[in-house]
């Protein structure tokens, strides 16, 4: 009951504030509409040329042209609601001042990724086969491969999280946190206990969470607590009540990086349904990953680079790189970042290239499927190839909306040889593909718009380890306990697919 309270106080106090924002911003628009009235001929024609003048902007720098579709309708059906809605959405990675930082420090920390050329020697010899992609990851993504000497995978969020309470607890230098939804409850609390701990101990310890993921759960003032208690704290690309109320690129990345050598990423966040503490849609169907090795290095880099994109305070990242723990040496790994500051759409390139290369399997699930043509054609094409290429989503959705999109593709698919599973005990939340016994990537991207073109992501590609075969197990546990899709239940009807259709059209904003 008290969280409840707490909930509807914190979510009170922040939405007052905004729609005391909100209503300034109106009083402000409605004003000057009040000034055009008489002009409204020459400025209705001058908001059509620049409609034409965006449109044509927004195709020439366009990462994606089929996400960019909705933006160029609506900025030429309705040139005034459409640019504003754009400006607020769309063009914030232009005039924000946080993603310049972001931009600037991306492009000084890139120097810190640093390959062995040994190891890519080994590559070429030892895994051929996957020669491209790893040098894709290495050369164009800008990510170092490294042979792989620590990797663990845990099925369910409970199952991660004593690994990770037990690794918190032996730090002695620095504690990383980099999450997109920070939530008080069973789990966080005990994570803060330990905090609080190890900054009595002199640990050093940052935590950056994404203020529009944590709206609704924390105060707005909750970093300045944090602080309070001897914890660096920032809150990601906080709301900005009078340029951008809603800002459209999060940071959704999942990092813990303790003292350099042992770092935890995956799908889950730092909150009770991740763990089954609490039910919100079922089981929680989610995971963790344990690095050890040299690769910690790469998350270490991805969290100062936001770090110091706020707080330049690290002259040099090389004070937090550590002996890595040694390990027997499995395959190759390299965890990647995904940005929307930059034209390498790493997360899609990687995905799609095990698709394509895929020759026996390739399961994959995700807890939102919404994806362009040039995945669908990917998907089938893999399927006619004669690959058993299968897509697990959840059986009891977190947003009802994005769940109907998601279904949408389903006929599509299943007519082009791509067997559906939903896993019907609750949410799926995993991101993970793997392929063939010996390819997986595990990680926060969803295949959908957001986590593909417009969110701050990370994943981590393994290859060559026996631990593939624990995610494929996960991945077919999952089947299991769901069922497959079959074509009769995929289909629908014509009002409902016009419905659909024009829910399609709008999936990039959602």
């Amino acid at each position: 009951m008290n969280k409840i309270k707490q909930f509807f106080k914190t979510s009170v106090s922040r939405i007052l504030v905004l729609l005391i924002a909100a209503a300034f911003q109106f009083f402000i628009q409605y004003s000057f509409v009040t000034w055009l009235h008489g002009k409204l001929a020459w400025f209705e024609a001058f908001l059509h040329l620049l409609a034409v003048i965006i449109s044509l902007m927004i195709i020439k720098r366009s990462r994606h042209l089929s996400m960019d579709v909705v933006w160029i309708l609506l900025i030429n059906v309705f040139p005034v609601v459409g640019s504003i809605l754009y400006l607020f959405l769309g063009a914030d990675l232009v005039i924000s001042k946080t993603y310049r930082d972001i931009r600037s420090m991306t492009e000084e920390a890139a120097r810190y990724y640093t390959q062995d050329p040994k190891v890519m020697d080994k590559v070429a010899s030892d895994a051929s086969s996957k020669k491209g992609q790893l040098s894709y990851i290495s050369s164009s993504a800008g990510y170092p491969v490294y042979e792989n000497t620590g990797f663990d995978y845990y099925p369910l969020g409970e199952d991660g999280f004593p690994v990770m309470i037990e690794e918190l607890k032996k730090a002695q230098k620095f504690i990383f946190l980099e999450y997109f939804i920070i939530e008080e409850g069973k789990m966080w609390n005990s994570i803060l206990q330990i905090l609080e701990e190890k900054v009595k101990q002199g640990v050093e310890v940052r935590v950056m969470y994404d203020d529009f993921g944590s709206f609704f759960l924390l105060r707005g003032s909750y970093y300045q607590e944090l602080e309070a208690k001897g914890i660096k704290c920032i809150p990601f690309n906080r709301i900005n009540l009078v340029l951008n109320v809603i800002l459209n690129h999060r940071d959704h990345r999942k990092i813990m990086v303790i003292d350099g050598k042992v770092a935890f990423s995956g799908g889950i966040n730092l909150a009770d349904e991740y763990i089954n503490e609490i039910v919100r849609f079922g089981k929680w169907k989610d995971n963790i990953i344990r690095i050890t090795g040299e690769a910690v290095w790469s998350y270490t880099v991805m969290f100062l680079t936001h770090w110091n994109a706020y707080r330049k305070e690290d002259h040099t990242f090389l004070s937090f790189r550590e002996p890595p723990i040694k390990g027997e040496k499995d395959g190759y790994i390299a965890p990647y970042g995904e940005t929307p500051l930059d034209s390498e759409v790493c997360s899609q390139n990687i995905y799609m290239n095990i698709i394509n290369q895929a020759n026996r399997y390739c399961y994959i699930c995700t807890p939102y499927l919404i994806i362009d043509t040039e995945m669908i054609n990917a998907l089938i094409l893999c399927a006619k190839r004669g690959v058993d290429i299968r897509i697990v989503t959840p059986g009891i959705p977190d947003k009802k909306m994005v769940f109907m999109i998601t279904k949408s593709y389903y006929e599509q698919l299943v007519r082009g040889g791509v067997k559906i599973y939903q896993y019907d005990p609750g949410f799926l939340h995993s991101k993970v593909m793997v392929c063939d016994d010996e390819v997986c990537t595990v990680g926060t991207v969803n295949l959908d718009y957001r986590s593909l073109y417009l969110h701050f992501e990370n994943g981590a590609y393994l290859y060559g380890s026996k631990k593939v075969l624990n995610v494929r197990d996960d991945l077919l546990s999952m089947m299991e306990e769901g069922h497959e899709v079959s074509l009769v239940e995929c289909e629908n009807g014509p009002l409902k697919e016009f419905f659909l259709s024009i829910l399609r059209l709008f999936a990039p904003l959602m």
